[in-house]
């Protein structure tokens, strides 16, 4: 049987931390921020690729980075795998502990975050700030006490897979957009689907993956599918790279993040109505592809 995503009355509650976090897009986005010598300013935007439940509610206390300023004097450590292996959570490391490594601060709106509503080429502002001119490594995240998720209009507690409460994102500067003069911004895509695990006692565990990308480096696809009754669920793939998507209730839809190539779009339909494939779409970078509307039969 094929599972699809349920309308509650989280929904509600979804739309008014939405707009909560969008104030904290506004706040955060001031033009007075500019970075003097010595110094760059970085902006972080989350977004999300979906998973099955209703909500996926993340309480984020604090974001900081880690700068290497002396990326002049020391090797390239950048070499690591592919973004299963990009995130952990927080331990004691040495690597961390000298005169060229500082952690710091960037500004955010602390609070609760549903992640499901950043999806389908919506994103928000998670933190921006100046902080020392030098190569970013990575990005930490602070988690509170409220993370939970909702499936099936029922509420679970989400834990962490360690038990620890700090997310690390290890990123290379290269990854970083500069659009303006020591102006850096950077997308971290909250990948729902494999980050959350569902154990044999029915509790769920958070173990992030994410996805990190810019505008520039990359391509997206749009779209539109139709009718909504037959819960679609979107597949985009090619031999080297996988997304997901969700449309909206007017079928809309669109993935980001994705290396130029060549790619099919999957449609998985329910409801009676019959799956379908696109194939031969075509991805740049910087640019958005639109695939002319599907509209499902059963």
């Amino acid at each position: 049987m094929k599972t699809y995503l349920r309308t509650t009355g989280w929904g509600l509650a979804a739309l008014l931390l939405l707009a909560f976090v969008f104030h904290a897009c506004q706040k955060d986005n001031s033009a007075s921020l500019s970075p003097g010598p010595g110094q760059q300013r970085l902006n972080i935007y989350l977004s999300d690729d979906p998973g099955f439940f209703d909500n996926v509610f993340l309480d984020i206390r604090s974001v900081k980075v880690l700068v290497d300023t002396c990326t002049s004097t020391r090797d390239n450590d950048d070499n690591w795998g592919d973004d299963y292996h990009r995130c952990w959570w927080w331990e004691d490391r040495r690597d961390d502990k000298d005169s060229c490594q500082v952690w710091d601060s960037l500004g955010i709106r602390a609070g609760v975050y549903d992640v499901l509503s950043l999806r389908n080429g919506t994103d928000t502002i998670l933190g921006d700030g100046i902080v020392p001119k030098g190569k970013i490594k990575k990005i930490m995240i602070t988690l509170g006490d409220n993370n939970y998720l909702v499936k099936d209009s029922v509420t679970y507690p989400l834990k962490s897979a360690s038990g620890q409460v700090r997310l690390v994102i290890q990123v290379r500067h290269d990854e970083w957009e500069e659009f303006s003069d020591n102006n850096f911004r950077l997308w971290l895509d909250f990948d729902v689907d494999r980050s959350i695990i569902q154990t044999r006692r029915g509790e769920f565990l958070l173990r992030p993956v994410i996805h990190v990308f810019t505008v520039k480096q990359t391509g997206s696809i749009s779209g539109k599918v139709s009718p909504w009754q037959a819960f679609p669920v979107i597949t985009v793939y090619n031999d080297q790279d996988t997304a997901y998507a969700l449309p909206w209730k007017n079928g809309e839809y669109k993935l980001r993040g994705l290396k130029a190539g060549t790619y099919k779009v999957f449609v998985n339909a329910s409801n009676g109505y019959k799956d379908t494939t696109v194939t031969g779409v075509t991805v740049s970078r910087g640019d958005n592809t639109k695939v002319e509307e599907i509209k499902l039969k059963k």
